[in-house]
């Protein structure tokens, strides 16, 4: 009921007792002014997983990244033993000096000697230590932590057998992610250091006494067991299982590719437990040789098992590169959808994108969420992949994409494709809602439309996770606080209005902000430009017979099918059905006369049969405009034109397309020219026959029209003649219970058609029956008893008193007056 009074007010009431007010027409449209609706645009798949799809605007194929390639072990970097630097630094011209004293007689007797090897200083610690305390230069070294266990239990395995793969498998290391910046645990003899000028953190030379150990000789046993820890480690289990992984390699026998699996997981685990994953393992160059070898043997599953490793190993560079590529490579296969669902390589690919740069590793990144793209589409990963927090890691990237250097800003785009295209997927899941509001997705994806409004692709995917999203009601209000984003839609619409994948969604997605919400109507037409943008994409798709999309200097567009530019069209006139419901833009567009023009030349040039949606649609549309008939309105002058045009929806054999020109002529036929061509051409007989329609709506709307034909006494007769009263009578019996607006409705029909004609439209049983019917629905306890459920009560109970009370006594009391006179 607010509702409905909302919509009274641009109508301000007259005093002709004749011609009902402007306020009785507009409650007697119920519903009338009503919200447009359409469907959302279908997303083909890509029939093949590759980077860029075959409607990528990215034609230049050498210009961007492959979706196809070879990778063996000779594309890798064998060594990968030092991070990648950017230049070299030159030799110091700098010979150090040591505080020792000179002896005459062997000038190179007091110069300390390097630090031995680890095996070396376990046989002779003794006389080691004599050195380094002579030279009293070596800083303070802290005891190695969680050493003694790990070399307890080396101790006691070495001369037992090697430990079984299966158990090593066993071992849980899923939740393993490189730290680049994590320091060692422990030192080697190369990481020693003198001490520096200045430096007082060294230990002061003191005399050693029997039975008591200084600080120092503690560091370097601890120094000495690390080492130790680590030979052992490598003697004892990883260097076994490294021989095992080449001679097996080497063999490749059937059913070597589980067991290379399962050698490769244990090694994983091995490297977990002793912390040696990371960067900071002496003999990392090793571990990955023998990885790199393995990739030749062509398996999804084994590659999969030693990309997981390498990314454990914190691989960078090139090396990383052909990792992610690897990986890219399998996944382009939906048969190994299943590999990924077993491996936690997911985690390693989030841990990728969550450490790494693009200006470092821009392709690399690129090819990792291209991966996470094609898994994506699979609805159990898709589980995974929220799971994992894909959502917090994506918004994150897409943070640190957004400062990209101008010299990355291409592979950054890159980038955004893939990364787009993959929240596009994750949208489709109902748990996915959620993140996107409590991340601030939306927002951060309109600050990616700013900034690569120029990237057609990029454009067209954050369009498909706006018009997804735009038809849940928290989605909606998120986008909807996002500022300048009705602007932002408008000038994609102006600069891409030739891509219609991308038009048709931004389109879809401005109808459902504008479909409930009269704040959305208000500031997108306040927006600068909008009507401008609106009516010029209008007129783009307007089929005329020739090809509308090209602009001068710019190359021609691909041909658009009848239902590609129908469907701009239908989204278009949507939301401007839905913005004029705004008593501030209403009037406005009733009086824009290339709005109606265009309106009215789609009516003209569409067919029912190739375009009854957009027909029904531009119908509506005028319906609504039809309110803001103002004196000087365009819509006014023009109310017999549109009523000419609205007979082929009529006519024809929609029902969609018959209701709307019947609201259409309920709101047109206050206008005597249009009552006189609706006698003319017979159209009552047409709107008499509705009301035999089973559907309230058509009743209803046709009970408005017969209310209007029937304030003209001429009419009355011909609408007697057709039975109009009978049916009328017919139709209060049948749903006057159930609906009391209708009710009300067909009351105000049946008094102006009684009222002040010469001769009577019903017979004396008809009326009596006519009069029954109405004392019985005006006792309230009677006519309420209809109502069972409880929640609509109140409202019926509110539509009886206001809509069919006052008009039904009004009746009665016309009804009973011939009776009193006889």
């Amino acid at each position: 009921m607010e509702k409905k009074h909302e919509i009274c007010r641009p109508f301000p009431p007259t005093r002709n007792p004749v011609r009902k007010t402007c306020a009785e027409i507009v409650s007697e449209a119920r519903q009338s002014l009503r919200v447009q609706s359409t469907r959302r645009p279908f997303t083909p798949r890509d029939a093949h997983r590759q980077l860029f799809g075959t409607s990528s605007a990215r034609v230049d194929r050498d210009s961007r990244p492959p979706s196809s390639f070879s990778l063996h072990a000779q594309n890798f970097d064998a060594p990968d033993s030092r991070p990648g630097s950017g230049t070299r630094l030159a030799p110091l011209n700098h010979e150090p000096k040591f505080p020792v004293p000179c002896d005459a007689k062997d000038a190179f007797k007091g110069v300390p000697k390097p630090p031995a090897e680890p095996l070396e200083v376990k046989r002779g610690v003794a006389g080691a230590r004599a050195r380094l305390l002579r030279a009293g230069s070596l800083p303070t070294i802290p005891p190695v932590e969680k050493r003694t266990d790990v070399t307890e239990r080396l101790n006691t395995d070495s001369g037992q057998k090697q430990p079984s793969v299966k158990r090593l498998h066993s071992t849980d290391h899923t939740t393993v992610h490189c730290a680049p910046h994590r320091a060692a645990s422990h030192r080697t003899a190369s990481e020693s250091r003198l001490k520096q000028p200045g430096d007082d953190s060294g230990v002061r030379p003191t005399d050693c006494t029997t039975g008591r150990r200084t600080e120092l000789e503690a560091g370097v046993i601890a120094t000495c067991t690390g080492e130790d820890v680590e030979s052992l480690m490598w003697k004892n289990k990883i260097g076994p299982l490294l021989q095992q992984l080449e001679s097996v390699a080497a063999g490749s026998s059937e059913g070597s590719a589980d067991y290379l699996c399962d050698l490769c997981d244990g090694l994983h685990g091995t490297l977990a437990e002793a912390d040696m994953l990371g960067r900071h393992c002496e003999r990392r160059s090793g571990i990955l040789r023998t990885l790199f070898r393995l990739i030749d043997l062509n398996s999804a599953q084994l590659n999969l098992h030693i990309a997981k490793l390498c990314l454990a190993l914190c691989v960078s560079g090139n090396n990383l590169l052909n990792i992610c590529k690897l990986i890219f490579q399998i996944s382009r296969s939906e048969n190994n959808d299943i590999l990924f669902q077993n491996n936690s390589i997911i985690d390693s690919l989030l841990s990728v994108l969550h450490h790494e740069e693009v200006s470092a590793s821009g392709e690399a990144l690129l090819y990792c969420v291209g991966t996470l793209k094609f898994l994506s589409g699979n609805s159990a990963i898709l589980r995974l992949l929220l799971d994992k927090n894909c959502m917090g890691v994506a918004q994150k990237l897409v943070q640190r994409l957004h400062t990209a250097e101008e010299a990355h800003f291409t592979i950054a785009g890159h980038i955004l494709v893939q990364l787009t295209a993959t929240l596009r997927n994750l949208a489709e899941h109902p748990d996915s809602r959620p993140h996107f509001v409590s991340f601030g997705v939306l927002s951060e994806l309109c600050l990616v439309l700013h900034r690569h409004r120029k990237d057609r692709d990029v454009c067209t995917n954050i369009s498909r996770i706006c018009s997804k999203l735009s038809s849940y009601s928290e989605c909606r209000l998120a986008l909807a606080q996002t500022p300048n984003c009705y602007s932002l839609f408008l000038e994609l619409l102006s600069k891409h209005h030739q891509k219609q994948d991308l038009v048709v969604r931004l389109l879809f997605t401005l109808v459902n902000l504008t479909a409930k919400s009269e704040e959305a109507r208000l500031q997108l037409y306040q927006c600068s430009g909008c009507m401008d943008t609106l009516l010029r994409l209008y007129d783009s798709y307007q089929r005329r017979g020739s090809s509308p999309h090209t602009s001068p200097g710019k190359p021609a567009a691909p041909p658009l099918s009848v239902d590609e530019e129908d469907d701009v069209l239908v989204k278009l006139v949507s939301v401007l059905a839905n913005m004029c419901i705004h008593p501030a833009v209403g009037p406005a567009l009733a009086n824009n006369t290339a709005c109606l023009q265009l309106l009215m030349e789609t009516l003209e040039l569409r067919s029912m049969q190739e375009s009854e949606e957009l027909l029904v649609n531009v119908a509506a549309t005028i319906n609504n405009l039809s309110f803001y008939q103002e004196e000087s309105s365009v819509i006014r002058h023009s109310q017999l034109a549109i009523t000419k045009l609205m007979l082929k929806l009529l006519l024809s054999s929609s029902a969609d397309a018959m209701l709307e020109a019947t609201r259409v002529y309920g709101n047109m036929s206050l206008s005597k020219d249009v009552r006189d061509f609706i006698m003319q051409n017979k159209v009552h007989r047409f709107v008499v026959t509705l009301l035999d329609s089973k559907s309230t709506e058509m009743c209803f709307s046709a009970c408005g029209v017969l209310t209007n034909l029937a304030m003209d006494p001429p009419n009355r007769v011909s609408l007697s003649l057709e039975g109009a009263s009978v049916k009328l009578l017919d139709c209060l019996k049948d749903f006057g219970p159930g609906d009391w607006q209708l009710a009300g409705q067909v009351c105000q029909a049946l008094w102006n058609l009684i009222t002040g004609g010469s001769e009577e439209p019903l017979d004396p049983r008809e009326r009596e029956s006519l009069l029954d019917t109405l004392t019985t629905y005006l006792d309230e306890e009677e006519a309420l008893k209809w109502t069972d459920n409880e929640d609509t009560r109140d409202y019926q109970r509110a539509c009886w008193e206001l809509e069919f009370q006052p008009v039904a006594q009004k009746l009665v009391r016309t009804l009973q007056t011939p009776i009193q006179t006889d």
